[in-house]
Parts: structure tokens; C-alpha cells; sequence
């Protein structure tokens, strides 16, 4: 059997239908009632099958950024933990981008800017997003403008 992957808002994907898993990568933050959207696409998680999320993290660098591109919210690993529905066991639950933190930081505190330059954007993926790669092991997800939480449904359950 191949893999199915299907694409799209939570509410357009049937009740009944299961996934090895859901992904949100740069999504939930823009979900109004973020714990609701993850109880329903909780339920179309099979035994064993994961929920994985990635989000921006640390309120404190919540910016005009942010604002702009419709965030709701920005998570920490507490946050994100709470948000995740009951019966799900934590895999993961780590920060990344750690550079990426500190000029979040900065663009904050200093910058302000509410839509990043093309020259900007080609700087953090040439130079920031390797630099990360480097210290983030590091510092053991201490930091990071991201937060990653992967939780897994136990098998026998559902």
C-alpha cells in the first residue's frame, strides 16, 4: 500500500479517518483554539501513530513579525505540552533555531520589522540555520526560536 498524505485543514479530512501522522509545521500558532484543532486531529491518529508540531517559540519575541503573518501565540515546551490532548505520550519536546532566538530577539527589541528583506531571509537559511544545526546539540534544546513536540498515541488505544 502506498502512503496517503493528505493536505488541509483538519475539519476537511473525514472523522473517521486514521494517519500514521499529523503534522502541523508552522501552523498551530495561527489556530485560534490551538487545543481544540489538536483534540480533533488527535482523533485521526491510529495506535502508535504520532502528532507532531512545531511552533514558534518563547512569548517574550512575540513581534510586529509575528503579528503581521497572523501568529495567535508563540509556545513554550510547557505551552505546547498543555495544548497536546491527554493519552499521548511525549517523544520529543525540544527547542531549535537557537541563533534564530537571539535575532528574533533583536528584531524585536531593535528592528521592529514587520516582514523580513529577501536578503535577510537568504542570510538565515545560508548563515543561521547551519550555525544552529552546529550549537543546538549544544546547548540539548535548551533554546530556540522553535519548539518541536512529538507525542505518539500508545498502541491499544482509540
Amino acid at each position: 500500500v502506498s502512503p496517503r498524505i493528505v493536505i488541509g485543514t483538519i475539519d476537511a479530512i473525514p472523522a473517521e479517518a486514521q494517519f500514521d501522522a499529523v503534522l502541523y509545521f508552522d501552523v498551530l500558532e495561527h489556530i485560534d483554539d490551538d487545543r481544540g484543532e489538536l483534540l480533533a486531529a488527535s482523533l485521526r491518529v491510529r495506535p502508535g501513530g504520532h502528532l507532531v508540531v512545531l511552533a514558534p517559540a518563547f512569548p517574550f519575541v512575540y513581534s510586529p513579525f509575528d503579528r503581521a503573518v497572523g501568529h495567535c501565540r508563540r509556545y513554550t515546551k510547557a505551552t505546547l505540552a498543555a495544548a497536546m490532548p491527554s493519552g499521548f505520550e511525549r517523544r520529543l519536546l525540544v527547542y531549535a533555531d537557537s541563533i534564530g532566538l537571539l535575532l528574533s530577539a533583536v528584531n524585536r527589541a531593535l528592528l521592529r520589522q514587520d516582514r523580513p528583506k529577501r536578503s535577510q531571509v537568504v542570510f538565515w537559511d545560508r548563515v543561521i540555520v547551519p550555525l544552529s544545526r552546529i550549537v543546538d546539540p549544544l546547548l540539548k534544546g535548551f533554546v530556540g526560536r522553535s519548539v518541536i513536540g512529538a507525542y505518539r498515541r500508545p498502541l491499544g488505544t482509540g
